[in-house]
């Protein structure tokens, strides 16, 4: 009966390990699934600002991209701009070839919040591509807010 319960012990152990390590990789790929990409969205400071969205130092505002972009402004301890950082992460990548988005943390670079006069969070800057003006927008939205407004302000068209 020993030997049974050896043998029942050790089985039991195995199949436990192996659930264990199956369920270890199948939360893996749910994550992979969901569509979280935590490069899609790049973090600029002053400096990485100046070369890619505007020159703060030139007279003048003149975008600095080939593409039109979006710029979050946004801070670690704000609930509604945590809430909207997947949906940022998700619309880069699904329009990756047409815009480009980026973050700026205002307790970071509360200069580019001053000059841009961000007073409130989640602020969205709208820059398109083509000269024309940016368009700020504040407070969360949903994806399809967003999208909407990606259509309105960046790519110009309307549904």
């Amino acid at each position: 009966m020993k030997q049974f319960y050896k043998t029942f012990t050790s089985a039991l152990t195995a199949i436990l390990l192996m659930t264990a390590c199956g369920n270890a990789g199948a939360q893996n790929e749910k994550k992979d699934v969901k569509g979280t990409h935590p490069q899609a969205v790049a973090e600029l400071d002053a400096a990485q600002f100046d070369e890619k969205v505007y020159d703060m130092d030139a007279e003048g505002l003149k975008y600095l991209g080939d593409r039109p972009a979006i710029v979050d402004f946004t801070a670690s301890w704000c609930g509604p701009c945590q809430r909207i950082t997947p949906i940022l992460e998700e619309l880069a990548v699904e329009y990756k070839d047409k815009i480009v988005i980026y973050k700026v943390d205002i307790d970071k670079e509360r200069g580019l919040a001053q000059a841009f006069g961000i007073s409130s969070i989640p602020a969205i800057l709208y820059i398109p591509a083509d000269g024309g003006e940016p368009v700020i927008t504040v407070g969360a939205r949903n994806k399809d807010k967003f999208r909407n407004e990606i259509q309105t302000y960046l790519l110009k068209k309307s549904d």
